[in-house]
């Protein structure tokens, strides 16, 4: 059974003066956050404000890039080169990496959002263009990715520190990919569920939705920001580790 995990959460996926109360109600419960960098969700005003909230609860800061689609909310794959999407990459976390050291902090990782995350962890050439973009950054950076996953292989060979991620809100197919969204049961709402699926990243197991159980590893814990009662989730989950004396920390 692992001892300590940590707990992510993408935020910061608003804009402007929009009130941004749900991620202020779930940041005390994670130990570290992904922020938008405006090609899905975000603008400059959002992601100063989430690098703000994220110092103020002392939890660690991450990018999270996409693939420019803000109709789709990012969740859409992108027919791009291996360099444009490099190009793509390396504007977003450049972008936050800024902001974040002008505000007095430092970026701690990087974690893809949706489609490009998604397809990522099975395209070599789209890890190609995320790792290319990381590495040109900063050639140690912390990535997050799935165990087992292309994007995790690419990073590693650049010589990245990948945090094997697992997610408390998304059930799994029998190959360890999160199941479709467009597809029922593809979203963890109940606590109960939830709970349960953390019991088995604890003892490095996950159940998928066809209920085959299968070994998996889990290093950072995703909660969705937009899953329906996220902030509810977040205490539940928080508590529960908290109560089994496990560590919640992103070191």
């Amino acid at each position: 059974m692992i001892t300590k995990l940590d707990i992510n959460c993408d935020l910061g996926e608003f804009y402007g003066m929009y009130n941004e109360e749900r991620d202020a109600a779930i940041m005390p419960y994670i130990s570290s956050c992904n922020i938008a960098c405006g090609f899905h969700s975000g603008d400059p005003i959002a992601i100063s404000k989430t690098i703000q909230l994220a110092q103020k609860h002392d939890v660690a800061i991450g990018a999270h890039p996409s693939y420019p689609d803000l109709q789709g909310f990012g969740r859409r794959v992108m027919n791009l080169t291996v360099e444009e999407l490099k190009a793509c990459v390396l504007y977003q976390i450049s972008a936050l990496k800024g902001m974040t050291e002008a505000l007095g902090s430092e970026m701690h990782h990087v974690k893809p959002h949706g489609a490009l995350y998604n397809f990522a962890t099975k395209d070599e050439e789209t890890a190609v263009g995320v790792v290319k973009a990381v590495v040109q950054l900063k050639n140690d950076m912390i990535l997050y990715a799935p165990e087992g996953s292309v994007l995790k292989e690419v990073a590693e060979d650049a010589g990245l520190i990948v945090k094997n991620e697992v997610f408390a809100d998304r059930s799994y197919e029998d190959d360890l990919s999160l199941r479709s969204r467009k597809l029922d049961g593809a979203v963890l709402i109940d606590t109960e569920l939830v709970i349960n699926q953390l019991k088995g990243f604890l003892e490095g197991t996950v159940t998928t939705h066809e209920g085959l159980e299968l070994p998996i590893s889990a290093d950072t814990l995703c909660l969705h920001s937009d899953t329906e009662g996220a902030a509810k989730l977040a205490k539940d989950i928080h508590d529960f580790l908290t109560d089994h004396g496990i560590e919640i920390t992103a070191n």
